[in-house]
């Protein structure tokens, strides 16, 4: 299945986005929908509640007054801890049973407006955030709910701002426009990306990536920042070294529109484990036949590293998200390949001349054969000697890997 985030402030929308869905095919498990189960009159839930907050947040009848607990909570940051601390754990042990439930072939939306505050982004395959002016939402929040505008503006400060909730979002869906303009980009999301996604994470198919070099993008290293955190919670318990490497890596180079990431392992072994399993479960399924990566200049015994095809050996995973191509590069600690990942990132990082004298020379590879065939730069001469001048300066400065 396919585990998809929904967020998004207060009066922006998201429910439109998550009725949406619904009609499209996915399964909503709705967080808001959740949090009123659990704290339902006889529930555990209700009784810690009235045990942190007194008999004051009931009605007359027993049920949970959300008006009087929403005006203590949202005026002291607290109190609204407190709560979070009762019901976050009872909403996602419910929200877990309900993934268990969905279909092997489902796209789960988990619509949750406290997504990125609880720091629940890396647990999911794609995180979609809708977006829409605060003003909007206070207008919104005052004609649709009764709120007071200060009590409006109360509820937005409460949650994480627009910057923040954009930094976790793989999908940002503008909610501006009309619902017509909203819904035409819901549909696109679905048909474009979260059908062939989850079909590429149920039979771990990568998909297609680009092959032509493009201009640099600024927010590769947020987007790195976003899969780097998503693969560190796949891999978990274990710890490992995660790395951003190759053009991506360093700022205002060209290259293929692909995230490039490094996992360090003890061993290939390690690599061919239970790691690779979980890698696939989370979005990046191994490429099959993948198993070395030693350019054709690099002698037997290449640079400190160890040498040999052995000392290049690595294995790679991709992405089954047709929306961010993505390779991960499993390899050795201390391995050639791994140690050559590292050092021709921080050399093109720290020197302007040489990073702009490697973009000159994979411009001019890439409009040889436009067709992508010359986008690789790692069999041309021109990198050896590059690779050379990049051993110099790692001796001349003291770098380390």
């Amino acid at each position: 299945m396919l585990r998809v985030g929904l967020t998004g402030g207060i009066g922006s929308g998201k429910s439109a986005v998550a009725t949406r869905l619904a009609e499209r095919g996915a399964v909503i498990v709705d967080a808001d929908r959740i949090a009123r189960e659990v704290v339902a009159p006889g529930t555990e839930g209700l009784a810690a509640i009235v045990a942190a907050f007194s008999d004051r947040v009931l009605t007359a009848d027993g049920a949970l007054d959300r008006a009087a607990l929403g005006a203590l909570v949202f005026a002291d940051t607290t109190a609204r801890r407190r709560l979070e601390e009762i019901t976050h754990p009872l909403v996602r042990a419910r929200s877990a049973e309900l993934f268990a439930a969905a279909p092997a072939d489902a796209v789960v939306v988990n619509d949750v407006p406290l997504l990125v505050e609880v720091g629940l982004a890396p647990t999911y395959h794609l995180v979609v955030v809708v977006q829409t002016a605060v003003a909007t939402r206070l207008e919104r929040l005052m004609r649709t709910r009764g709120m007071s505008r200060a009590e409006a503006e109360r509820r937005i400060a409460a949650q994480a701002d627009d910057a923040r909730r954009r930094a976790a979002a793989d999908v940002v869906l503008d909610n501006d426009g009309g619902l017509d303009e909203l819904h035409a980009a819901v549909d696109a999301l679905w048909s474009a990306r979260l059908v062939p996604y989850e079909r590429n994470v149920r039979e771990q198919r990568v998909a297609p990536g680009p092959v032509v070099p493009t201009e640099p993008d600024p927010t590769w290293p947020q987007q790195y920042a976003r899969l780097a955190a998503r693969i560190r919670h796949a891999l978990a318990p274990d710890d490992l070294r995660i790395d951003h490497v190759g053009s991506t890596a360093v700022p205002g180079l060209a290259g293929r529109d692909v995230i490039d990431v490094q996992v360090t392992v003890s061993s290939l072994a390690e690599a061919d484990g239970p790691l690779a399993g979980r890698l696939a479960d989370a979005g990046f399924p191994r490429v099959p036949g993948v198993r070395g990566d030693r350019p054709r200049w690099a002698g037997r015994d290449a640079g400190p590293g160890g040498g040999g095809d052995e000392g290049w050996e690595q294995r790679l995973h991709g992405s089954a998200d047709p929306g961010r191509p993505v390779a991960v590069h499993l390899r050795v600690a201390g391995s050639a390949g791994w140690r050559h990942a590292l050092l021709m990132r921080d050399h093109l990082r720290a020197d302007p001349d040489r990073r702009a004298a490697y973009l000159v020379v994979k411009r001019e590879l890439a409009a040889a054969a436009p067709d992508g065939g010359g986008s690789g730069t790692a069999d041309d001469p021109w990198f050896a000697e590059e690779y050379l001048r990049a051993q110099d300066w790692a001796a001349q400065t003291g770098w380390r890997p």
